[in-house]
């Protein structure tokens, strides 16, 4: 099977990565189903990197429906050790206009219907969450948004919510009131099973709309949304170029290690299938 090392969510709006040579096209069965689409595996600026548009080619899955365990599982199969999202936002600060873009540090869940682990079915796994984005691969990023002349906030607190509609003024107000930043629908359960699977994650939110608290500002709607992420993409895959080429060989990070000590089921009680199934995360840990 192909590898790479860098994968690459395209979010909205993102549904190709321009610039890959030696392009290999890979359809991953996964114990969760497959992919959102076709997996693109290419060479970028001499880097191996697979690209996976979120919602699928034509935009044709919801959040809610993104089958984001097969996503984050056909990853782990290629090798994948970091995972650059690239997501869409609102803003929830004044100082946060759109078309900027945020490297968030912090995440609020507001999901409600989505399965958001790997385990289960006889093995019961506590991942540590407290960061849920990689500091290294965020530190990046940020970096990487600033050479591409993005104006770019480090940091900041990433509410998600289950959509597909868009928020109440009164839950934009609140959300507010509890000092989140931005707003999305798709963070989640991304983070969550990407630090299952090991593999170091950090998100490239682009701004769009002040989603609905702004006075002085239209409620967001899909035809403004669109309009700024036209905008947003080619800021966004600058962005994703200069990354590469700054990812370090090795990791310094504990998301490689994340399952290391949070397997709390006794190894013999472990049901053979469960164990086969995934094999991919927690194999080198029941040997």
């Amino acid at each position: 099977m192909a590898e790479a090392r860098i994968g690459v969510i395209g979010g909205s709006g993102i549904y190709q990565m321009e610039g890959l040579t030696d392009i290999e096209e890979v359809n991953i069965h996964t114990p969760f189903g497959d992919p959102s689409d076709t997996i693109v595996i290419g060479t970028l600026d001499g880097v191996r990197v697979a690209f996976l548009p979120r919602h699928g080619r034509g935009h044709r899955i919801m959040p809610t429906e993104i089958p984001v365990r097969a996503n984050i599982f056909a990853f782990k199969l290629l090798g994948v050790e970091r995972i650059i999202s690239l997501s869409a936002c609102g803003s929830l600060k004044q100082e946060i206009p759109p078309l900027d873009i945020v490297i968030p540090d912090q995440l609020f869940d507001r999901t409600r219907t989505r399965a958001n682990t790997f385990f289960g079915q006889g093995v019961v796994v506590h991942i540590s969450f407290a960061d849920p984005f990689c500091p290294q691969l965020s530190d990046i990023l940020y970096n990487a948004a600033t050479s591409a002349g993005a104006h770019v906030h480090k940091g900041g607190t990433l509410v998600v919510i289950e959509g597909p509609a868009f928020s109440s003024k009164a839950e934009s107000r609140v959300y507010r009131q509890w000092g989140a930043d931005i707003i999305g629908m798709t963070a989640l359960p991304e983070a969550k099973l990407a630090r299952e699977a090991e593999i170091c994650y950090a998100t490239v939110a682009t701004v769009t709309d002040y989603d609905v608290w702004h006075p002085d500002h239209d409620s967001v709607t899909v035809d403004m949304v669109v309009k700024n992420l036209l905008k947003n993409a080619e800021t966004s895959k600058r962005i994703v170029r200069h990354a590469v080429k700054a990812i370090p060989d090795h990791r310094v990070c504990t998301c490689g290690s994340a399952l290391k000590d949070a397997i709390i089921t006794a190894r013999e009680s472990i049901p053979d299938k469960v164990k086969r199934d995934l094999a991919p995360l927690i194999g080198k840990y029941l040997s």
